[in-house]
């Protein structure tokens, strides 16, 4: 990828990997929490809501300091700090510390992605896409492989041995700990006047649309995210198929992703965006409609088309509000975790009262809406942001 600091982006793409990891795992322990606490389809729903919103909520604050004051370290604890609530929400003896070790998990998530995003940012030199991109593809793996390996620990070693979801989160921090300085020499020094003519080209009406975008988006992403594996098991498969079905979901949003970026880089952000929302909605009707083999395969491909946009959506934002990186990637990203835990909630409550099937067809709206919205983003102002050369550093990953 030329233009992208290879061993930055393997450094911060590794850290969004296990941030996301740790959130990941909630999916696959919900049904696990439902059984051993007897928990409504609204009550495990109320987890996803609790992880999403508390990150949510923060995350511009966050993105804020970030822009301000600067805040390198909050990579390695925010890393660290997602797989230890994640980890202790798993083993917790009763729902209301299990709620709120979740809490602490989102703060974690919290924590890591303005940051992240930004020295993303501040490394992709001028394929900002391509290279937001790269980070956001550890962010899908890690949503990927965190059902697979809470599920596999869970069905090894009980509940408590959910305990072990904590060790990539501690491993990366660790790793990241090392890479500060290096990172820390992307970030490029700008004098006042330079800051107040990027604050200057902020696209306030670009942005406020773009973030119900990535709302609308969201009412699929965390919808299928949240009943996947319950879905599955409602229709007679047992919870590991439900796993793999999930993650079949995630890692093709991960391969989606590492193509959405370049594709928007070369045609364009909102071509992109519209494409991927055609594809979803018939996609996820054919999952839930026509089930089976077929149906596996729609819901795969749904993934690249849902999630696939996610580092497109991500550096429009930042494009968006040049002059505040960090807070545009709080809001972008804690909008897309926020509203897609409201929409998880709502449409539990939707599963309890009517049925689970009208969940999870109701996840199909999302995309449908999201498309109308993206014939009204007018186009960005972009603007190439290049940090300073990297020092070198004899730490890495």
């Amino acid at each position: 990828m030329p233009g992208v600091d290879r061993k930055a982006m393997a450094a911060l793409s590794s850290g969004h990997l296990a941030t996301d990891l740790a959130q990941g795992s909630l999916p696959a322990l919900l049904p696990f929490l439902k059984t051993e606490f007897a928990l409504s389809y609204t009550a495990a729903s109320a987890l996803v809501l609790a992880a999403t919103i508390s990150s949510s909520l923060i995350q511009p604050l966050f993105g804020l300091w970030s822009d301000v004051r600067g805040a390198l370290w909050l990579l390695p604890a925010g890393v660290a700090l997602a797989g230890v609530g994640m980890a202790l929400a798993a083993a917790a003896p009763s729902y209301p510390l299990i709620f709120i070790a979740v809490l602490a998990a989102g703060i974690g998530v919290a924590a890591y992605h303005p940051e992240g995003s930004k020295f993303a940012n501040y490394a992709s030199g001028s394929r900002r896409a391509s290279g937001m991109s790269f980070f956001s593809v550890g962010g899908n793996i890690g949503f990927a492989l965190g059902p697979v390996y809470a599920s596999a620990l869970i069905l090894t070693f009980g509940l408590d041995g959910g305990l072990l979801i904590a060790l990539p989160g501690l491993a990366v921090a660790t790793g990241l700990v090392f890479m500060l300085r290096y990172l820390s020499s992307f970030a490029p020094a700008e004098s006042p006047r330079v800051q107040r003519e990027l604050a200057a080209k902020t696209e306030t009406r670009g942005l406020v649309l773009l973030l119900f975008v990535v709302g609308l988006r969201s009412v699929a992403h965390m919808g299928l995210f949240t009943f996947i594996p319950l879905w599955e098991i409602h229709n007679g498969h047992g919870e590991a198929y439900g796993t793999f079905v999930l993650a079949l979901f995630l890692f093709a949003g991960a391969v989606g992703t590492l193509a959405g970026g370049p594709l928007a880089d070369r045609f364009g952000r909102r071509p992109v965006l519209r494409g991927s929302f055609v594809a979803a909605t018939p996609l996820i009707l054919v999952y839930v409609l026509v089930g089976g083999p077929i149906g596996v395969l729609a819901v795969t491909l749904s993934g690249a088309c849902v999630i696939g946009t996610f580092g497109v959506s991500l550096v429009m934002s930042q494009e968006y509000m040049p002059g505040r990186v960090g807070m545009a990637s709080g809001l972008s990203i804690g909008l897309a975790i926020g509203l897609g835990g409201v929409a998880a909630l709502v449409l539990g409550a939707v599963a309890d009262t009517i049925d689970l099937e009208a969940a999870v067809l109701a996840t199909a709206l999302g995309p449908v809406l999201a498309l109308a919205v993206t014939f009204l983003l007018p186009p960005a102002p972009g603007r190439r942001i290049v940090g300073r050369e990297p020092e070198p550093a004899p730490a890495t990953l």
